[in-house]
């Protein structure tokens, strides 16, 4: 990784960290799921409010690492707009991402595809750090999963 983009790095998460985005309570929520990541101590409480299967509003609340707070912000920065499908896509090449060889060659295509998540590349480099930067996803995929059920979350919401 180069300098510039581990420099990048550190900015984006501190700031991330320090001021998470959409770090509330969303009561109009229609499916929710907790995380825990049992290793670190990390947990999240993710909610979404969907309209028509697009995801108009998404939030968390919760606490763990600098990682973990800043891949929840700005994950659900990333989702409002998306449809369910393509918020299951975005955690595909985001997963791919954060699990690469550090020796990999750069994926442009997907990059581009994660936008500023793409800043999480560096996660790869510190294994025991890719539970911290995926909880918020995982957590993602069991609210997903909820409201495609019909269940509004593994909470029952």
């Amino acid at each position: 990784m180069s300098t510039e983009l581990r420099e990048l790095y550190q900015e984006v998460i501190l700031d991330h960290s320090k001021h998470p985005r959409n770090h509330r309570e969303l009561p109009e929520a229609d499916c929710s799921a907790d995380g825990f990541n049992a290793l670190c101590g990390d947990r999240i409480r993710l909610a979404l409010a969907l309209e028509e299967g697009v995801i108009k509003e998404a939030a968390f609340v919760g606490s763990g690492c600098a990682i973990s707070r800043a891949s929840a912000s700005m994950m659900t920065m990333s989702l409002k707009g998306k449809s369910i499908e393509e918020a299951r896509a975005l955690h595909e090449r985001f997963h791919s991402l954060i699990t690469a060889s550090p020796d990999a060659p750069p994926d442009p295509e997907r990059d581009a595809l994660l936008g500023k998540l793409a800043v999480f590349s560096g996660v790869c480099e510190f294994p025991a750090r890719v539970k911290c930067a995926s909880l918020a996803w995982h957590t993602l995929d069991s609210a997903l999963a909820g409201a495609a059920a019909g269940q509004g979350g593994d909470d029952g919401r």
